[in-house]
């Protein structure tokens, strides 16, 4: 399984980004989609989840301007950036639980990190 993201860059506050990240690989479903982010000196924080049923999540630092969504038929989740800030600069890391099945054919649940896209927002 992999997960693959992309669309990051550099951009002036006030800009806006998209970020795209496809799953791949062989699983039955995949369940939540999600970012986080990453900034130097700082741990790892959520930035948005979508749950299995579109419902959206989102933490408090980019509500009203960072729009999640996921397509299930192309195994994609999206995040949609506007009004960046400076504060917002960051790797951003995509992330999806996905059930397979293991070698005895029982179907288990695991976690999945993509590598990181970069996002920098200049003021």
């Amino acid at each position: 399984v992999q997960l693959q993201a992309s669309g990051g860059g550099l951009v002036q506050a006030g800009g806006s980004l998209r970020l795209t990240c496809v799953a791949s690989g062989t699983f039955v479903r995949i369940h939540d989609m999600g970012w986080y982010r990453q900034a130097p000196g700082h741990e790892r924080e959520l930035v948005a989840l979508v749950l299995v049923t579109g419902r959206p999540m989102y933490a408090d630092s980019v509500k009203d301007r960072f729009t999640i969504s996921r397509d299930n038929a192309k195994n994609t989740v999206y995040l949609e950036m506007t009004s960046l800030e400076p504060e917002d600069t960051a790797a951003y890391y995509c992330t999806a639980n996905l059930s397979r099945l293991d070698p005895n054919g029982r179907l288990r649940e695991d976690g999945f990190w993509g590598q990181g896209t970069q996002v920098t927002v200049s003021s």
